[in-house]
């Protein structure tokens, strides 16, 4: 019995000796260089140009000249209204101009005549003085009638509405026979310059600041700023925008700055009003190292932290600066070096402090480790 025991007692001890096999972790080298920030922002579409057609004359609409929904040119016909009345009505100025003309002649030869009688003392230096006056009515008559005939030419042109800008032209509010006046408040039809097209972008004060600090600071690269426009349904419009106008208000009720983009539209496809978003460029970060977000855990307070294998083949824990995300990676600005070997895979065996065998994350040595979906999400991993 006694032997049996001493055996028994062996055996035990040999299983004890067993050590457990090295924890295989899957990892990444953490590189650094130039990372291209963006934000979605929400946005409206709106026409850079819009004019809307009122008539400058009354009269009666006598032809609609366009399309509805056609592009019209700056300068072509839109509508026609009666123009017989303003027609005489010029006329009548040319006459007037013409018999005013006339007089001035006969009024100069009179006056004329008379400074010389008055110097040889055949008449009156007033009836002298009366005839240059006369003379000189005659003249200021002309002005006038020459005025009131640009003036009738004038109405008589405004009869032929034209389009004050280049652009495609609404439906049209009034018919063939419509009475319209010159100062009413209704617009005939409304021309809209589609191309290029502008989207006003909400952004908050709060990021707007922040994104001038890092400039000026030098931690982000300024630049021509991309926009790219993300439609309703999810799409990219696939013509790139840019960047043109910051208002210098902040709105009192949003706390929002209105930022401005101009984006070619040369087929049209976007239209006024729209709701969109808006990919906005931010700046670039010089020196930035992109690390998988499920590789990133937080504190209850917040505080960023990754695993790091270190040079001695064991698990550290690192605290890291991670605010922004760029899709599905977090930027770290601080707390890692280029090189060092970032834990992805195999999160569940990584434990501070323990010695693991690191290979490159996505290999056949880290799936037959256990590494593939071992990790845990960001939000749970403790």
């Amino acid at each position: 019995m006694a032997c049996t025991a001493l055996l028994l007692a062996g055996c035990g001890d040999k299983k004890g000796d067993k050590q457990s096999p090295t924890p295989t972790v899957g990892v990444i080298a953490a590189r650094a260089g130039p990372v291209a920030l963006t934000a979605d922002l929400a946005g409206r579409t709106q026409a850079s140009e819009v004019a809307e057609v009122r008539p400058q004359v009354s009269g009666i609409v006598m032809a609609r000249l366009f399309e509805e929904g056609s592009n019209v040119r700056a300068g072509q016909p839109l509508y026609q209204i009666d123009s017989r009345l303003y027609a005489a009505s010029q006329q009548q100025a040319s006459a007037a101009l013409t018999n005013a003309q006339a007089s001035v002649e006969a009024s100069r030869l009179k006056a004329e005549r008379y400074r010389v009688l008055a110097e040889e003392g055949g008449i009156s230096k007033q009836d002298a003085a009366d005839a240059i006056a006369a003379y000189n009515q005659a003249r200021a008559q002309v002005a006038l009638n020459r005025a009131s005939l640009a003036s009738a030419n004038v109405n008589l042109g405004f009869t032929r509405i034209t389009s004050p800008i280049s652009g495609r032209i609404g439906r049209s509010a009034v018919t063939k026979g419509a009475l319209v006046t010159s100062n009413q408040a209704d617009a005939l039809a409304k021309v809209q310059r589609l191309d290029p097209i502008w989207v006003n972008i909400q952004q908050s004060s709060t990021d707007f600041m922040a994104l001038r600090r890092s400039m000026d600071a030098g931690r982000i690269a300024a630049g021509s700023t991309p926009v790219r426009i993300i439609l309703s349904d999810g799409s990219e419009f696939p013509v790139e925008g840019k960047l043109n106008f910051a208002d210098i208000d902040v709105n009192e009720q949003t706390g929002t700055v209105t930022l401005r983009a101009t984006v070619p539209n040369p087929r049209g496809d976007l239209l006024p009003g729209l709701f969109v978003r808006a990919r906005v460029g931010q700046g670039t970060v010089p020196d930035g190292i992109l690390v998988p977000q499920t590789a990133v855990t937080r504190s209850p307070r917040g505080t960023a932290t990754v695993l790091v294998v270190n040079a001695k083949s064991m698990i550290e824990t690192r605290n890291v600066t991670a605010d922004t995300a760029v899709g599905t990676n977090w930027l770290i600005t601080s707390g890692l070096k280029p090189g060092e070997k970032i834990v992805v895979e195999g999160l569940l065996k990584a434990r501070p402090g323990a010695k693991v065998k690191a290979v490159p994350a996505g290999s056949k040595a880290a799936e037959e480790g256990g590494g593939k979906g071992s990790g845990t999400p960001a939000a749970t991993r403790k």
